[in-house]
């Protein structure tokens, strides 16, 4: 009964091309292009809100210094995005030895909940106001949410190439949109409430755009969850990947396919293939290799040779039968 071990170690080096820096293959090109992009967003939403909260406190404008707390806020989902896009470009160390990456993932996850506790308030407000409205916005308040529309379109279009692929990028970017949405919210409620007098257009406006940032941010919340409890990223199809491994020559059978994200960006994969024969694997390796990140964006793969299907039943018996396996083969 001749079990082999085979792990990719020296064919991960071959296609992994630029550790950290995705892949071309419709999948994010790695977090390093959007440090720009971040520097950018960052920049415009301290000065538009540092400005905003000058000019809320100079003229008593309780609106405006709200507002200004608003963008800040946004900051501090743009640095949390940018800092975990840095981090997983972390070199892999001694006891992390898949470096940083995850926190990509954590980073999405904690821009989700932001978002849903910020939509959480401005509902609640908005419920508040229909029992007492508050002051109309005046005109001064709706040119600072016109600029605001600018400056957050502006910023979210940086991250708008990335946020299929990198559901971090995707936080960054809901933060964006979702503002431009409230200073929109503003403006159209405002002008409203100036032509026709009836206050109760301000909440309802903010009702339709908490559900409509709601439905973006549950998606996200959803997704980093789910990455974060290692499921299978969206966009790869399991049984496909599975057709594919069937298809190699030789192979009878896969069992104990795993495939997890390691960032918002990179995918592994490992698998026990039957193969009757042993001849030609180091090479077959190779190329599944290459053909699974090629084919699905997979860029860490580990295989497994079995001799026997029968000793190894699918969810069953495995992990001892490898330990076995891994005592019994000298170093």
């Amino acid at each position: 009964m001749s079990h082999h071990n085979d792990h990719d170690h020296d064919h991960d080096h071959d296609h992994s091309h630029g550790h950290g820096h995705g892949h071309g293959h419709g999948h994010a090109h790695g977090p390093a292009n959007y440090n720009r992009a971040f520097a950018i967003g960052i920049s415009l939403n301290v000065g538009f809100a540092t400005i905003e909260a000058a000019y809320g406190y100079f003229a008593s404008s309780l609106a405006l210094i709200a507002d200004a707390g608003h963008n800040f806020s946004d900051v501090l989902g743009l640095l949390l995005a940018w800092g975990a896009s840095y981090l997983s470009q972390r070199q892999p160390s001694e006891r992390r030895t898949y470096g940083l990456r995850s926190s990509s993932i954590l980073a999405a996850m904690f821009n989700a909940l932001i978002l849903l506790v910020a939509v959480g308030a401005i509902a609640w407000e908005a419920i508040r106001r229909f029992n007492e409205p508050a002051q109309v916005a005046g005109e001064t308040v709706i040119w600072v949410a016109l600029i605001g529309i600018i400056i957050n379109t502006a910023t979210a279009m940086l991250f708008m190439s990335g946020r299929k692929d990198d559901l971090n990028i995707r936080g960054a970017y809901l933060h964006m949109v979702a503002d431009a949405a409230v200073s929109a919210g503003v403006v159209i409620a405002g002008l409203a409430i100036m032509y026709s007098g009836k206050q109760w257009i301000d909440p309802v406006v903010s009702l339709i755009i908490v559900a409509v940032i709601f439905f973006g941010t549950w998606s996200l919340l959803r997704e980093s969850i789910d990455l974060a409890l290692h499921a299978i990223p969206k966009g790869i199809d399991p049984k496909k990947v599975n057709t594919y491994l069937e298809g190699l020559p030789g192979v009878t059978a896969v069992h104990d396919l795993h495939i997890w994200g390691l960032s918002t960006t990179e995918s592994a994969l490992t698998a026990h293939l039957v193969k009757s024969y042993s001849e030609d694997e180091d090479a077959l390796i190779a190329r599944a290799c290459k053909e699974l990140l090629d084919l699905f964006g997979i860029k860490h793969t580990t295989l497994q040779w079995e001799r026997d299907d029968s000793s190894c039943p699918s969810g069953g018996g495995c992990e001892e039968l490898n330990e076995k396996t891994l005592r019994a083969q000298p170093e």
